[in-house]
């Protein structure tokens, strides 16, 4: 890879935001994203644009009609087609001399330690509902001294935490436990992501299927995520700016106008956050009861 060349070209617009220092270390860094739908592909798109140098991408799944409405590698062209196979052709279209390697097949126990090697951060696109897989990279991550940020869609607006290797853990900031069910794990996370949920003034509830997996979500929420995720991306990789990891967390809501900076005491622990999760496992078992 020419980086001085991709400095001067190429990269040129990001110099005086960034510093040509600044610019060569994001281009000499390979940031490893699960998950190429929704926020993943936006957050691959938009990192590679920043000029991340190499990517690691995994996603087993392939585009389909429904991903069109906030999907950024969904197309009729490519239907049909695996994701991560899509969006590694599109970080090659932006630039030639980025290194892509694809995991079509997802992640597992089997192949997460080869997905993460060579990484200097990870980056969470992976579906809500996915719970398991997410956990695992999120563990894998800290015990190899990574980073990992994930930043959820919600409603028109999102949310944006990043997991320090030193710092509180996936586990201790959502209060997950191995004996909670797949329900409580989520009502857990759900919980943790959002500790203001703006979006719930306005959601329509009915329109989340647990048992499908599946609910709604709309491109401004997936565009702020990933904006939320280059911008910590380059906090970590070139230290510009601080870096403020869980329990701290960010929450903006475009359509109501809302902000808010806070940090979640204690984590799971917390008992604010314990009756939250006990009100969204009720709506979840209710759903599931339905479903």
């Amino acid at each position: 890879m020419d980086i001085e060349r991709l400095i001067g070209e190429d990269f040129r617009r990001n110099i005086g935001l960034l510093t040509e220092d600044e610019q060569r270390r994001l281009l000499s860094s390979r940031v490893a994203v699960a998950g190429a739908g929704g926020v993943g592909g936006l957050h691959v798109l938009t990192l590679a644009r920043l000029g991340i140098g190499a990517f690691t991408l995994a996603d087993p799944d392939t585009f389909e009609a429904v991903n069109v409405s906030r999907q950024f590698g969904a197309a009729r062209s490519t239907f049909n087609r695996n994701k991560a196979e899509v969006l590694a052709e599109m970080v090659k279209d932006i630039n030639p001399a980025a290194q892509v390697t694809v995991f079509k097949e997802g992640i597992d126990e089997s192949n997460v330690d080869t997905f993460l090697e060579g990484a200097d951060l990870f980056v969470d696109g992976i579906d809500f509902f996915e719970f398991e897989a997410r956990r695992l990279l999120f563990v894998k991550s800290r015990g190899k001294g990574i980073y990992a940020v994930t930043a959820a869609p919600l409603g028109f607006g999102s949310t944006v935490q990043i997991f320090a290797p030193t710092g509180m853990s996936f586990d201790e900031y959502f209060g997950i436990e191995d004996a909670m069910t797949y329900e409580e794990k989520v009502a857990a996370f759900a919980v943790g992501l959002a500790p203001r949920p703006f979006h719930i003034r306005y959601m329509d509830l009915s329109r989340v299927n647990f048992a499908a997996k599946s609910g709604p979500a709309v491109s401004p929420s997936c565009t702020l995520a990933a904006s939320f995720v280059a911008t910590e991306a380059v906090k970590i990789l070139t230290g510009k700016g601080e870096v403020e990891p869980v329990p701290a967390y960010v929450q903006m809501d475009l359509l109501l106008g809302k902000f808010h900076k806070g940090r979640v005491l204690f984590g799971g622990r917390n008992p604010l956050q314990r009756l939250k999760r006990w009100i969204i496992l009720k709506k979840v078992k209710s759903a599931l009861a339905k479903g």
